[in-house]
């Protein structure tokens, strides 16, 4: 059976580590942009790779169901890096929240039950998410494990995150990491492994907009 790792995000990130984890095995390269998406899998198919692709919107849990059942009708799915995203310069705090918290949220819960044996993912977070004050338990907790469906719905998101794009973004980081560590045991009982991942600035066309 062919092994497969699928890349949410058709950026400068997520080739990047598709290039270093996806040697021998059939890359499904998702994005919201089609035409984006296969420029990056033009790219990777001239450095060697096998690339099937996959138009996505991640705010979606539909299109991401999609998506799951596309990667495992190709095959095991050994991999997901997660690096579909948009910045506070790129929307609003509402579609922000929408695709970067959310979104995330859907892609650990669908993608978890599907994992292989042995399979790992990748969620990229920020740095942005660490430079919040510090929450209170009760907030990080209700990120991390609040029902999906009424993530957007938290108290604490309302009056502030909804209305200031740089917060809704930090919140949606944070909700990440936090997000990771909640989904990682069930993950493991599947006897795989799912980590996040803050960056720095990276000189990126999204890291670009910020300037």
């Amino acid at each position: 059976m062919k092994e497969i790792m699928v890349v949410i995000g058709a950026g400068a990130i997520g080739q990047a580590i598709a290039r270093r984890v996806s040697q021998g095995k059939t890359v499904l390269l998702a994005d919201l942009n089609t035409d984006n998406c296969a420029a990056a899998a033009q790219s990777l198919r001239d450095a060697g790779f096998t690339v099937e692709t996959s138009q996505v919107d991640v705010s979606s849990r539909q299109s991401i169901q999609h998506l799951v059942q596309q990667a495992t009708a190709l095959g095991a799915i050994k991999g997901v890096i997660h690096s579909a995203g948009v910045s506070p310069s790129q929307a609003s705090p509402a579609t922000i929240l929408q695709v970067d918290l959310y979104g995330t949220a859907v892609v650990l819960e669908e993608f978890g039950p599907h994992i292989a044996s042995g399979g790992c993912g990748i969620v990229i977070a920020s740095q942005s998410g660490h430079r919040l004050p510090a929450l209170t338990v009760e907030q990080n907790e209700a990120l991390a494990i609040t029902p999906t469906e009424d993530l957007l719905s938290l108290p604490f998101l309302q009056n502030t995150a909804f209305s200031d794009p740089l917060l809704a973004y930090q919140y949606a980081k944070r909700g990440n990491a936090l997000r990771v560590m909640a989904e990682a045991a069930k993950w493991g009982q599947r006897g795989a492994r799912v980590n996040s991942i803050s960056p720095g600035i990276i000189f990126t066309p999204l890291a670009n907009d910020e300037n």
